[in-house]
């Protein structure tokens, strides 16, 4: 593709339905322009822009909506600032500095204002834009042209830079590889720890059980209804109210008899007698 064809192509980058243009004062010595000195009687146009890419060169339209004549142009050059045609405010980001031209040499200065934020916004960026595709193309023709002339006979200018690597192990040469011995037994987080089912090959360690030296710990008593522990009980009892009761017998007066038989009158049956003596000694 030629150059005056690149030249001809046009690619819009974008498009704004309505902005306002105002005839400005000049430029004051020091500084920039300043929007708060443009007065709402100052607008002079109101329709749409658009951002225009013809090749290297970026094109700033003024159309009338309807008809798409077109009122004014500014006209980004390449290899100048952007600065030299679009110009920002120092009060505002909504308003800019266009220097419109008409194509024989004549300009003029001209205020650009928008409605909204966001749409200035998207004109700065139609704008860098247009600039990285301009430095690209310039790298690119750059590259292109050293490869051209350095390439010495190659075909249609392409240098290979990644030539062909044989990877084949040569006579004699061998590989190692370190493999990882794993469990075979158990899956998940038992597995990965180590608690596989081989009982056989693991071992776990605890602790001893706490020692209580110098503590006795008395046995828990038995239920009150247990008739082993109350039998238990019972003869313990006997045990230990033995020796009371053979303590005191001496000093139990029932325990001679004889003299209670002296006092009770004569009976008829002597056996009976007896056998009723013996019963109380008995008891």
């Amino acid at each position: 593709m030629s150059i005056e064809e690149e030249e001809v192509f046009e690619h819009t980058l974008l498009v704004v339905r309505e902005v306002s243009v105002y005839k400005i004062p000049p430029r004051p010595t020091s500084g920039g322009y300043k929007c708060g000195e443009w007065l709402q009687s100052d607008r002079i146009w109101s329709g749409r822009l658009r951002v225009v890419s013809c090749g290297p060169r970026c094109e700033i339209r003024l159309e009338d909506p309807s008809s798409g004549d077109l009122f004014a142009a500014c006209f980004v050059q390449p290899g100048q600032p952007r600065e030299a045609s679009v110009e920002t405010v120092l009060d505002s980001s909504r308003y800019f500095v266009l220097k419109i031209e008409d194509g024989q040499g004549k300009h003029a200065f001209v205020g650009l204002g928008f409605a909204e934020r966001n749409e200035a916004f998207d004109f700065n960026v139609a704008l860098s834009d247009h600039e990285k595709y301009v430095k690209r193309e310039n790298e690119r023709d750059g590259s292109g042209g050293g490869a051209e002339g350095g390439g010495g006979g190659e075909e249609d200018g392409h240098i290979d830079i990644h030539p062909a690597v044989n990877h084949r192990l040569k006579e004699g040469e061998t590989i190692r590889i370190n493999v990882k011995n794993k469990i075979s037994g158990g899956t998940g987080k038992l597995s990965a720890a180590g608690l596989s089912g081989n009982a056989g090959k693991l071992k776990v360690s605890l602790a001893p059980p706490p020692t209580g030296a110098g503590k006795v710990r008395s046995p828990l008593p038995p239920p009150p209804n247990d008739p082993v522990a109350a039998r238990l009980n019972s003869g313990h009892r006997a045990g230990l109210e033995g020796p009371k009761e053979t303590a005191k017998r001496p000093e139990d007066p029932l325990s001679d008899l004889s003299s209670i038989e002296k006092s009770l009158p004569p009976t008829t049956g002597s056996a009976s007698t007896k056998s009723t003596a013996s019963g109380w000694a008995a008891f």
